[in-house]
């Protein structure tokens, strides 16, 4: 039986963005957002609010959405899918997301109408076995 997505980790430190975001995941898409201006709150929140998917920005002011998602993996012992939001988004750059395991790259801007559409395609895909290993936009 295939779980639906319901619960996102998004971790974003720019307010414009993270607004229009999570309008969109919660009010376009039906989904709870939790969202992290900063990665040390994304990893304390982490256990708690037990994410079905992270949506995860790369640059942030102290540590970045990489090493966010490599501390989660650490301290929970946990490997949950990830996709980067992100404007570094050259082919060497997106070559590491999905070395370190990201389902998917969105690239800023994005889409606000159909973000949500786009985690629940991502998130079907992977749920089901297929991988997404091409830049969305």
């Amino acid at each position: 039986m295939q779980k639906d997505l319901k619960k996102v980790l998004y971790l974003e430190d720019d307010p414009h963005i993270s607004e229009i975001a999570i309008m969109a995941l919660e009010e376009f898409s039906d989904l709870t957002v939790l969202h992290c201006d900063h990665g040390q709150d994304a990893i304390a929140r982490f256990e708690d609010y037990q994410p079905d998917l992270l949506l995860f920005d790369v640059m942030l002011p102290d540590i970045d959405g990489i090493q966010t998602l490599q501390e989660i993996r650490s301290r929970y012992d946990a490997d949950p899918p990830v996709i980067f939001m992100t404007a570094k988004a050259q082919i060497q750059e997106q070559k590491q997301y999905f070395d370190l395991g990201a389902i998917s790259v969105i690239v800023k801007p994005f889409d606000a109408v159909h973000l949500g559409d786009q985690l629940k395609s991502l998130w079907a895909a992977r749920v089901n076995g297929r991988s997404e290993s091409v830049e969305t936009t």
